[in-house]
């Protein structure tokens, strides 16, 4: 299904039948971790629909839009296999108009982690979750906490407009070696990948000196900074350790905390988080 007044059209009479809807929002080139949203949704409604649309409002100039992986005929059957009951894949000309003008922002969530260096990001984000969410009248939507920072929006969006959609967050799914998946591993080369796990040495080795005692933020994060920084592949675009709601920065740890990092490792840039434990 591509056309939005399709789409729209197809709620209401699902509903009718007492079923309730549960969206995955995707940009495709699905995987394990997309497949995981989609059984958690199952979860909470009897049917499922999930988007597949690159969002161009939420890539910056010099970014991958053009090349981000795509192959709509396997995310069809993976869907399909899943569970999906409707795929939504429209054109982008479908859902931005050439004279589109209105976007969803927020004052300070998108301050911090991937907004400093993307900073009209999140409001791409925004603006097209908000879209879907008319567009597919769901009462459930599951993102993924690997983009911690993004559900956090979402979340905070959803209150903010008081949204009648139940946001579900589901846990990162990492390869057998612990990477996150992520559509862009697709991008690393072979000699790239013990580089790209450190992202998750760097997350392990934090949650061990916090659990031994080390509770000073800068501490820790400049230890992640040293593990990082002895692949020459790696380069930080941020290290943090912040509240995991308001994403401001935490010196002393003294509760749980959210460490979340974004590193380019060749040319792809990675992103993984954990909560950190005292």
């Amino acid at each position: 299904m591509n056309k939005i007044k399709e789409m729209q059209s197809l709620p209401d009479r699902i509903k009718r039948e007492e079923k309730r809807i549960a969206l995955v929002p995707t940009m495709g080139f699905l995987h394990k971790g997309h497949i995981s949203l989609m059984k958690e949704g199952l979860k909470h409604a009897e049917f499922l629909v999930i988007s597949i649309f690159v969002n161009p409002t939420q890539f910056g100039p010099g970014e991958d839009l053009e090349s981000y992986p795509r192959n709509f005929e396997r995310d069809f059957a993976l869907a399909e296999k899943a569970g999906v009951n409707v795929i939504f894949a429209p054109e982008a000309k479908e859902i931005y108009s050439a004279h589109f003008q209105t976007y969803v922002t927020l004052q300070d969530l998108p301050n911090h982690l991937c907004g400093i260096s993307r900073p009209d990001h999140f409001r791409g984000v925004a603006t097209i979750v908000t879209k879907l969410f008319n567009i597919v009248k769901p009462n459930a939507a599951v993102f993924g906490q690997k983009d911690f920072q993004q559900l956090a929006v979402i979340k905070q969006m959803v209150s903010d407009l008081n949204l009648d959609i139940k946001i579900i967050g589901a846990p990162i799914i990492r390869e057998d070696d612990g990477l996150a998946l992520s559509s862009r591993n697709v991008y690393l080369s072979p000699s790239e990948r013990l580089p790209a796990l450190s992202l998750f040495k760097a997350l392990n080795n934090s949650q061990r000196l916090l659990a031994s005692g080390v509770t000073d933020a800068s501490k820790i994060i400049s230890e992640a900074v040293e593990l990082i920084d002895s692949y020459r592949e790696t380069v930080i675009d941020y290290i943090a350790v912040c509240d995991p709601e308001t994403l401001t920065d935490i010196k002393r740890i003294e509760k749980p905390v959210l460490m979340a990092l974004a590193v380019k490792v060749g040319k792809t840039r990675l992103i993984d988080n954990m909560v950190l434990e005292p």
